[in-house]
């Protein structure tokens, strides 16, 4: 007659079923990133930033999109905080204070802009995707301009607070160029994951 395994040795069978089970790995995790970012101008940065998307989004063009504009209003929140901070300061006179003013300005209409384009990517539909996407990249491209814009104001400056205010800027310039290349990349897939109407 045969004897039922001890509790001992059904807890041994569990543990060597769930070792073998193909379960999500980080490299896996990492390749779906990687796999999105190949796009990117700024690869590392768009890993850094995004990695923590992988297992939501995958392979999905449509969900890399919304992260990437996600990050990208985040990034630009940021930046805007510390813009408002150092403007409402007295650390800065003359140009360099007039330059924050116009970088709070443009910012301010970046972080609009990125709004709208996230909303778009919330509700894409097959009906009319030409025109959202145009719609997308053309939003998306004028914040890229006014972080520009923002970086210009600071030519030839230098000092602590204007090198901080630069380097913030800068990356959430890059931040937004990988924005703008993922939601390429999902204009060129097809809209395949794009969600029916």
């Amino acid at each position: 007659m045969l004897r039922a395994p001890s509790s001992r040795a059904s807890i041994a069978i569990i543990f060597a079923l769930i070792s073998i089970l193909p379960w999500p790995t980080h490299s896996a995790k990492m390749s779906y990133v990687q796999e999105a970012c190949s796009v990117t101008q700024h690869q590392d940065l768009c890993i850094q930033s995004l990695s923590p998307f992988s297992s939501s989004a995958k392979r999905s063009p449509t969900k890399w999109a919304q992260a990437g504009v996600s990050v990208t209003i985040s990034e630009a929140k940021t930046v805007a905080r510390f813009l408002g901070r150092v403007k409402n300061g007295k650390r800065l006179m003359g140009r360099n204070r007039a330059a924050v003013s116009d970088c709070v300005e443009v910012c301010e209409a970046a972080i609009a802009e990125l709004h709208r384009s996230l909303g778009v990517l919330r509700r894409l539909g097959k009906r009319n995707l030409d025109a959202q996407m145009g719609d997308l990249t053309t939003w998306v491209s004028a914040a890229l301009t006014n972080e520009d814009t923002c970086v210009d104001g600071f030519r030839g400056k230098s000092g602590k607070v204007v090198n901080l205010i630069r380097t913030g800027v800068v990356k959430a310039g890059y931040i937004t160029s990988n924005a703008l290349a993922l939601i390429s990349k999902l204009a060129a897939s097809g809209f395949r994951t794009a969600p029916k109407q």
